[in-house]
């Protein structure tokens, strides 16, 4: 889909404040009238010499000089404070604008079309990232399908083959034959545990409540770490997206406790918090401190994520206690209009 960028701002017609270059030549012209002023009405009532003079024209340059820089730093400080928030603006926070945007200067104008530009880009790249989503969730659909269907079918017909060579071979063989059936078993259970992971069927089936807490009884069996669950089971009724995009990002955060964060016990909460849907995942391990998350593609992906379904993602130190905390917060106004359902253009 083509995004048409319409602007907003005022024409040239329409303006109704003075140019920032005129406001400047016209705050120039009053300092030095004023100082030529001051000059003339001083030197003509008063017998100086020309050394004295001469002082008393370094000290009205001086004032002059410091009058104008005063002045132009007034003129020039919505620029400059465009230019700072532009300077530390997150692309990965959504939803931050340049406050006190308006048309009465040629700065206010910069801050309304600077604000334009950031609503576009932000919509191009929610738009974007539900398209990239979108072919994630089909082809991890098309690998778990042939995993399933394959795979799956293909390991159990060789666990049927070994018991029967299992009830013919002699007594030396069996055991080698038991090792090999115990390893195909095992291969069975990886492959249907990827296949459920790449497509969550409990997330259809049963709704976002019961699929984490089987998500959380997975990875804590899994990865012998002592999850907490408190998961609220009565949440107002969400788009496929956002469900979808709540149980990977809640995925995803398992993952990284499991991988590096050396804890023996984790907590994974979902709520309803006045009118927004909150996810937190936090482990007690060794934590990432005041080092900057690295953009891994994890982490990536949780972002897009939440970016793709208007929600806002953080990564950091818990306010208290060793460890980290991801939260993912998602207001229900966003999802009051559904984008479109990943899953089902997934199926598709």
């Amino acid at each position: 889909m083509t995004l048409i960028a319409r602007s907003t701002s005022p024409s040239p017609s329409s303006r109704r404040y003075v140019p920032l270059l005129a406001r400047i030549l016209l705050a120039n012209l009053a300092v030095l009238v004023a100082a030529s002023f001051a000059i003339f009405v001083g030197l003509s009532h008063t017998r100086i010499s020309e050394l004295v003079a001469d002082e008393v024209l370094v000290v009205v340059l001086c004032v002059v000089t410091a009058a104008n820089v005063v002045i132009l730093r007034h003129l020039t400080t919505p620029i400059r404070k465009l230019t700072e928030f532009a300077r530390h603006l997150d692309p990965t926070q959504p939803g931050a604008r340049f406050p006190g945007a308006d048309a009465r200067s040629e700065a206010g104008e910069l801050a309304q079309a600077f604000n334009d530009m950031l609503d576009r880009l932000e919509r191009e790249r929610a738009e974007s990232g539900r398209s990239v989503l979108a072919a994630h969730e089909a082809e991890r659909l098309r690998v778990a399908q042939e995993l399933h269907d394959e795979v799956g079918q293909t390991m159990t017909a060789v666990l049927l083959q070994l018991s029967r060579i299992d009830g013919r071979s002699e007594e030396q063989l069996r055991l080698q034959v038991g090792e090999a059936q115990d390893a195909a078993r095992s291969s069975l259970d990886d492959v249907r545990r990827i296949a459920t992971e790449l497509r969550p069927e409990t997330l259809a089936e049963l709704g976002l409540a019961s699929a984490l807490t089987a998500l959380g009884e997975s990875f804590a069996r899994r990865a012998g770490i002592v999850l907490n669950e408190q998961i609220e089971a009565n949440l107002p009724a969400l788009s496929g997206e956002s469900e979808l995009a709540l149980y990977r990002i809640a995925q995803e955060a398992l993952t990284n406790v499991a991988r590096h964060s050396g804890s023996e016990r984790a907590d994974l909460a979902l709520s309803n918090e006045s009118g927004l849907i909150r996810l937190r995942v936090r482990d007690y391990g060794r934590g990432i401190g005041d080092r900057p998350v690295i953009a891994g593609n994890g982490v990536r992906g949780m972002r897009e994520r939440a970016v793709a379904v208007g929600g806002t993602l953080t990564i950091g130190p818990p306010p208290e206690g060793r460890g980290t905390l991801v939260t993912f917060e998602l207001p229900l106004a966003s999802v009051a209009t559904d984008h479109g359902e990943v899953e089902n253009s997934a199926e598709r």
